[in-house]
């Protein structure tokens, strides 16, 4: 019988992430810097308290056109307490997660802290490997 993929095997174990004390226009540039949509807010302890993205960020830099720039950090735009998946989550499970969430990642936690994250891209990619196991 044909193990599973599971999340372990396949997720970025190197995470671009963010601490929320990080301010906003800080925010901004890293996720400009590291070319990412979004990325997990991390404490000191590599605990995942939320996730940022550039939408949280648009809405505030677009307010502020014409006026102040926005201030705050980082944990004032966070969305608290993302929803996460374990590593050892099957890629199909997690397949089937993204069709029915609007997320383009989710991190994933293990004991409390973040060891990776997978994207749609990843699972699209192990399901196109494992194509050519089917009889």
């Amino acid at each position: 019988m044909t193990k599973l993929p599971v999340v372990r095997d396949h997720m970025d174990r190197h995470v671009a992430t963010l601490r929320p004390e990080t301010s906003i226009l800080d925010a901004v540039g890293f996720l400009l810097e590291k070319k990412v949509t979004g990325a997990p807010v991390v404490d000191k302890a590599g605990r995942l308290v939320g996730i940022v993205t550039e939408k949280d960020c648009l809405r505030l830099v677009a307010a502020g056109i014409g006026g102040d720039l926005p201030r705050g950090t980082v944990a004032d735009i966070m969305t608290q307490n993302p929803e996460t998946i374990p590593p050892d989550m099957d890629v199909y499970y997690v397949a089937g997660l993204f069709l029915v969430r609007p997320f383009r990642r989710f991190p994933v936690v293990e004991d409390g802290r973040l060891v990776g994250a997978i994207t749609r891209f990843d699972i699209l990619r192990v399901i196109q490997a494992n194509l050519s196991l089917v009889p």
